[in-house]
């Protein structure tokens, strides 16, 4: 069975080279759908509580939420950090409080501090997939992912080779212990 969830991102980019308006500094809402496959957990009758995935993905992605994402070689990277360097705000600013961890992969690396993400390809509906799919795949089972933003969508689906063990209180993953690291509960 599966199970999915929605998220709601807010951010700005340009595609670096390309010709057409997409080349200049714009912004988005994009609608991110993360799908989650697993059987019922008869503990509490559910694959993955769907709050549960929110809050399981929400760590990483509130990095895209309201933040500049840009090619690793677009030459407005600089500048931007120049100015924000300039400004007092590459290090953070202290509203700046809904950051996730940092992070870097072989696709994007995260800068939390200052609500930049940058990306090694130009970053379409195509691209943010497959970088959610990387900083969630040994997270969740996903068996599809969807993201759209203005008028572009696209899906993947990937294939789960692995049940997750859940708690049989709450159905979150339980920890590599075998205890539920939100309720306590242990698997019988």
């Amino acid at each position: 069975m599966r199970s999915q969830t929605r998220f709601t991102i807010q951010y700005a980019h340009r595609f670096y080279k390309f010709k057409g308006e997409a080349q200049y500094l714009h912004g988005h809402t994009g609608i991110l759908t993360i799908e989650v496959s697993d059987s019922v957990n008869p503990g509490v009758n559910m694959v993955f509580p769907c709050n549960e995935i929110k809050k399981t993905a929400w760590h990483v992605l509130q990095n895209f939420d309201h933040a500049l994402i840009l090619r690793q070689d677009d030459p407005l990277l600089p500048a931007i950090l120049d100015v924000y360097g300039k400004q007092g705000i590459r290090e953070g600013a202290p509203n700046n409080q809904m950051t996730g961890p940092a992070f870097k992969t072989d696709l994007a690396t995260a800068y939390p501090d200052c609500r930049l993400v940058v990306t090694k390809e130009s970053m379409t509906v195509e691209g943010m997939i497959k970088i959610v799919y990387d900083l969630l795949k040994d997270k969740l089972n996903i068996v599809k992912i969807t993201f759209t933003s203005g008028d572009n969508t696209a899906s993947e689906c990937f294939e789960v080779s692995r049940s997750m063990e859940r708690c049989p209180c709450c159905g979150i993953a339980l920890g590599p212990d075998g205890v539920c690291p939100k309720c306590g509960c242990r698997k019988n």
